[in-house]
């Protein structure tokens, strides 16, 4: 586990910017499981998560077209949280930091991290904006 010092601003740029902080695995699939559209963020203390995902996930939340709910877990520190995230984000393999967007339940958008890795946060936004218009209409 990280020190909470350390990555309470990480924590704080989504938190922040709309999204909701779930720290156990019941929040997790509450969030998931309700109708509409979750967009789950899985933070993290690397790199791409600082130049690329979270300044991507922040810029979507500001979308007027965006998901019903849009909650974060903390890889490293919210571990079962982040697990139960994990399981539904299956057949994909765990990575951090990841995003997924859910509808009524079901998996229908992921961003990995090697989709994250190498691109900037308005590659990443333009990617997370196309899927919120598909899916959060």
């Amino acid at each position: 586990m990280y020190p909470e010092e350390l990555i309470a601003p990480m924590r704080a740029e989504l938190a922040n910017n709309g999204y909701t902080e779930t720290k156990t695995a019941d929040e997790v699939t509450a969030a998931i499981n309700s109708a509409g559209t979750t967009f789950v963020v899985v933070n993290s203390v690397c790199g791409c998560a600082a130049g690329s995902a979270r300044p991507a996930a922040t810029a979507a939340a500001k979308s007027s077209l965006r998901p019903d709910r849009m909650i974060t877990v903390f890889a490293g520190n919210d571990v079962d949280a982040v697990n139960e995230a994990r399981k539904h984000m299956l057949p994909f393999p765990p990575s951090s930091p990841a995003m997924a967007l859910f509808k009524n339940g079901e998996l229908v958008h992921m961003v990995e991290r090697h989709h994250i890795e190498g691109r900037t946060a308005e590659m990443i936004a333009g990617n997370l904006l196309g899927a919120f218009e598909e899916h959060c209409k």
